[in-house]
């Protein structure tokens, strides 16, 4: 109710500007006594049966956030007090980079869609590696919450790295942040950052899932790794880099990132270059998880993202084959309950339907 009052006051500023003001508000929550329990208490998302296990980690619930909220590493705890069962960071890159020129992000209300065209902003990864030690050292002493939320990094190339000298960047950000994650998504699709979807065609995704994959196996504890696809890619594409990430053995895939498609929109702003995010690229989205999860056929997890914005969508998704949902513009539409409710809704519409677990439901339509 406060976020609604609050809500066209928030809208009149840039997007950006409102986003980085609301990062702030909810990082000074964070650092603040008994603020986070407060928190806590009033958006807990915790349900029995809603507690589910993905790539071996353990997860109070499958809603997270996806990457791009938090580029910075700042706002884990909060968000994991919002109910967020886990917050996806970055995309972070090796070096610090601003990312594109500004104004770089436009709200389209009558469509509750997003576009972005940020660039990878990223404070690098060094800033961001410093950013997850200190969560990790302050984490257990505070009790911030009692589960808290799985933290996955998403990594990708600088703007100015070519594509052949790309397996380089994700190498650096990989051995870089891979001991403080709990599991590790590569970016090989947004629209923002020219020639990265070049990374779908076969030589280019064979040579960098290997050297990830390898360079992973020599850890002393390996982390799940993840493979973010686009929704632009034809069926055979994206074929070709399923086939490519299970020969690698990554964990599982995460469908998808924004679009470039502008169909059916009412926005002025709809020409606006850059990704497409929101209600939109909800069919676009559900249906390229649906080829993922028939190539795939249960094998290994998949992660859902785009356009979910209710408990209904997001039990869609993990009956079509997710085991976790990812939201971002729902959380601008909708404000800092939205993990609860989606949780709520979700727990209820299992037990409607007789499933006793969350992963009873996984795939239910395959």
């Amino acid at each position: 109710m406060i976020y609604r009052m609050l809500k066209p006051l928030i809208f009149r500023l840039d997007p950006e500007r409102a986003h980085d003001l609301t990062s702030a508000a909810l990082a000074l929550a964070g650092r603040m006594p008994y603020v986070p329990g407060v928190l806590q208490a009033l958006f807990s998302a915790s349900d029995p049966i809603l507690a589910t296990t993905c790539a071996g980690l353990s997860f109070a619930n499958p809603i997270g956030i996806a990457a791009g909220f938090d580029k910075r590493a700042m706002l884990i705890g909060p968000l994991g007090a919002l109910g967020f069962g886990h917050v996806e960071i970055g995309t972070v890159t090796p070096r610090p980079q601003s990312g594109n020129p500004r104004p770089r992000m436009f709200r389209l209300p009558e469509d509750q869609a997003l576009i972005n065209r940020l660039g990878f902003n990223s404070p690098g990864m060094l800033v961001t590696a410093q950013q997850l030690r200190q969560y990790r050292q302050q984490r257990p002493a505070r009790g911030k919450q009692s589960v808290p939320p799985i933290v996955g990094v998403n990594i990708g190339k600088n703007r100015d790295t070519s594509i052949e000298q790309a397996t380089e960047d994700y190498l650096a950000a990989f051995i870089a942040l891979a001991p403080l994650a709990d599991y590790i998504a590569v970016n090989i699709s947004s629209p923002n950052t020219p020639g990265l979807r070049k990374l779908h065609e076969r030589a280019a995704l064979e040579q960098l899932v290997m050297a990830l994959a390898e360079t992973n196996r020599r850890l002393a504890q390996p982390r799940p790794l993840f493979l973010k696809i686009s929704p632009d890619e034809t069926e055979a594409q994206i074929e070709t880099v399923v086939e490519v990430g299970l020969a690698a053995g990554f964990a599982g895939f995460i469908a998808t990132n924004t679009t470039i498609a502008r169909e059916g929109l009412h926005h002025p702003q709809a020409s606006q270059i850059g990704g497409l995010s929101g209600l939109p690229l909800a069919a676009k989205a559900r249906r390229t998880l649906q080829q993922i999860a028939a190539l795939t056929k249960g094998r290994i997890p998949l992660i859902a993202v785009g356009g979910i914005a209710d408990a209904q969508e997001a039990y869609a998704r993990i009956r079509a084959g997710a085991s976790l949902v990812q939201i971002y513009t729902a959380l601008v539409y909708q404000g800092p309950g939205i993990a609860g409710m989606l949780a709520h809704g979700l727990a209820s519409i299992l037990r409607r339907d007789g499933f006793n677990t969350l992963s009873e439901a996984i795939g239910a339509d395959c």
